[in-house]
């Protein structure tokens, strides 16, 4: 639902552009963008749960008064992704469960070498299989839907938002 409703309410952030790349080709100079753009975000921005921010339990919104929780972090980095010029389409929102068993929104960039995750719980860029994250579902490439990751099967499509 925090989705839907973020996507009412800016929908330009949720418009995916298929003749964009599905893949970032990664060298040296984007992976230090990627790199330099996840720690920033994860430094500025105080970390607030929905509830203690904006009294109620769930929304998804761009972190512009500084504070945030997951999904905001991964919001905001996708944003500044695009606006340096990465494909909006291979910078995916992702729900995961973490490692406390708790739902959890990352920012996964697929490339040509791997899908890497963007978490605001570390500095440190992984690939996908070295989170320990159960992946649930995420932003599909192909329009306005989700799909399910069925680990390890492939991804269905599912609801649209």
């Amino acid at each position: 639902m925090g989705w839907i409703e973020f996507c009412r309410t800016s929908p330009a952030h949720c418009i995916t552009d298929t003749r964009e790349p599905e893949r970032v080709a990664l060298d040296t100079e984007t992976w230090r963008l990627i790199s330099s753009i996840n720690r920033k975000v994860n430094a500025d921005i105080e970390p607030v749960t929905d509830r203690d921010h904006w009294g109620v339990v769930e929304r998804w919104s761009l972190p512009d008064d500084g504070r945030g929780d997951c999904e905001d972090y991964a919001l905001l980095k996708r944003k500044l992704l695009a606006e340096a010029g990465l494909p909006r389409r291979a910078l995916l929102m992702t729900v995961v469960i973490d490692e406390t068993g708790g739902g959890h929104a990352i920012l996964t960039v697929r490339t040509d070498r791997g899908d890497f995750i963007l978490d605001n719980k570390r500095n440190a860029i992984l690939g996908w299989t070295a989170t320990n994250y159960r992946f649930v579902k995420r932003e599909g490439q192909m329009g306005m839907g989700w799909v399910d990751m069925d680990e390890p099967g492939p991804a269905v499509a599912t609801a649209a938002r």
